[in-house]
């Protein structure tokens, strides 16, 4: 990220260049009080993520798959915002449209 105070980024240019058949997760933010990132899982990958020691917000700008928080199950859609809180478990599963997702990291908190 450059040093100005703000900066503009368009979803359509963060992905154009995401390669289509394989997970990918491209950082285009880091600041000491967030992270945001790109994360893109195509139809039938698995979602191989451990626990954050961030909170985290995805929004999902493409596809359509399912969210499982610890033993709770949650299908998922294009316009969904999701929020998973820190060290909780969570994968995406049963992607049947690839998905694309912002995800947005709060700062690491001491435990």
């Amino acid at each position: 990220m450059s040093g100005s105070a703000w900066q503009v980024f368009l979803i359509d240019e963060l992905t154009s260049k995401l390669p289509r058949k394989e997970p990918v997760f491209n950082e285009f933010i880091r600041a000491p009080s967030l992270s945001c990132a790109i994360y893109h899982l195509p139809v039938g990958a698995r979602d191989m993520q451990a626990p954050h020691l961030e909170d985290e917000i995805y929004m999902v700008v493409k596809g359509h798959a399912w969210l499982r928080i610890g033993a709770e199950e949650r299908e998922i859609k294009v316009g969904n915002i999701l929020y998973v809180q820190a060290t909780s478990e969570h994968s995406f599963f049963n992607i049947d449209e690839d998905l694309t997702l912002v995800a947005i990291f709060g700062p690491s908190k001491p435990f």
